[in-house]
């Protein structure tokens, strides 16, 4: 682990809201005077017209309540967008549209988080890095073309720590320009262990620039701790966690779950990450490192191994589609391959 800077800034906690509708609960945040992160999920706007619920457009009204809070970020949903949808239902463009609609303190990139929930198997998690870093490099065009580029976040995203390093490393150029990354996964991932969200911290505080800094996406509270050792890596969290308290409480006391009541259980949570920032520092010992994963016997096997490995490469560099990538086009690919290993 490396030693932490002696003047390190605290790491800043930025509350997630479901909404920005003109009530209690914005009104608690302004109050409270912590950064606030909102989805692109909570301003998009639907329609069931042709029988299906479809996505047509921003409702960017709500945004005007927000001219006084500390701050504003705005998030791109992807995991919300993966589970729910399978994908983004909006395009870049649309989403640089909004982007653009308010004077964020900074917006995240599009990104393709590989929880175990979207991504079973590590093709699907190697496919998914390959998009993101695809989806990161288109944001960054367009946000250029829009004027908005100083406020872009690049994300990252893998499943081992090695995987975040390679997205790293194939967006160096988008990082140094950016110097805060976020990072995604993290959510639902363990503190500890090779592939915990401390042994993610660690190995990129020892591969990445110096004066590069961190966002963790949903970090849960009882990680704080151990993040404080790298105050001089991580700038800032966020987490939406005090609405499931807040459910929990309206279920056993029978009553609604009414912004009133999630403001409260809002500022008891702000409370204690606040607290728990000024705990000392805990430590883990050094996490032993996943190995990589042996090329499959099987000509078939190496064949979609090396279909899938192209592929990725070609939505790298813009060649296909972040988004645009089957089985079906795989297996074809892999055809060739192998019928190609086959006449030599």
């Amino acid at each position: 682990m490396n030693t932490p800077s002696s003047n390190a800034a605290p790491i800043s906690i930025i509350v997630g809201l479901p909404h920005l509708a003109d009530g209690a609960l914005l009104r608690r945040a302004r109050e409270l005077q912590q950064p606030v992160l909102v989805s692109a999920n909570a301003l998009s706007r639907w329609s069931k017209k042709r029988g299906v619920r479809e996505w047509i457009g921003w409702n960017t009204r709500p945004l005007e309540n927000a001219h006084d809070l500390h701050s504003l970020c705005l998030d791109s949903a992807g995991f919300s967008a993966m589970a729910t949808y399978g994908s983004y239902p909006w395009t870049i463009d649309d989403y640089i549209r909004l982007a653009g609609s308010h004077p964020f303190l900074w917006w995240a990139a599009l990104d393709y988080c590989v929880e175990q929930e979207v991504a079973g198997d590590r093709d699907e998690v190697l496919d998914r890095i390959s998009r993101t870093i695809r989806a990161n490099i288109e944001c960054r065009l367009r946000a250029d073309d829009a004027g908005i580029a100083y406020s872009f976040m690049p994300v990252i995203q893998g499943r081992h720590p090695r995987d975040y390093q390679r997205c790293a490393e194939a967006l160096s150029l988008t990082i140094e320009r950016a110097r805060l990354v976020g990072v995604g996964s993290m959510c639902r991932r363990p503190i500890h262990g090779p592939d915990g969200l401390i042994a993610v911290v660690d190995h990129l505080d020892r591969v990445l620039p110096r004066f590069v800094r961190l966002h963790l996406f949903g970090v849960k509270g009882d990680a704080i701790p151990y993040l404080t050792a790298f105050s001089h890596r991580v700038e800032s969290l966020d987490s939406q966690a005090y609405g499931v308290s807040a459910r929990n409480a309206a279920r056993r006391q029978g009553r609604p779950k009414t912004d009133r009541l999630v403001a409260d259980h809002m500022a008891h949570w702000l409370q204690r990450q606040h607290s728990r920032l000024g705990q000392r520092p805990r430590f883990l010992p050094v996490q032993p490192e996943i190995l990589t994963q042996p090329q499959p016997a099987d000509r078939w096997e190496r064949a979609i191994a090396q279909a899938r490995a192209e592929i990725r490469d070609l939505i790298e560099t813009g060649d296909l589609d972040h988004d645009e990538i089957t089985i079906s086009w795989i297996e074809q690919w892999a055809a060739d391959i192998y019928r190609e290993a086959q006449a030599g």
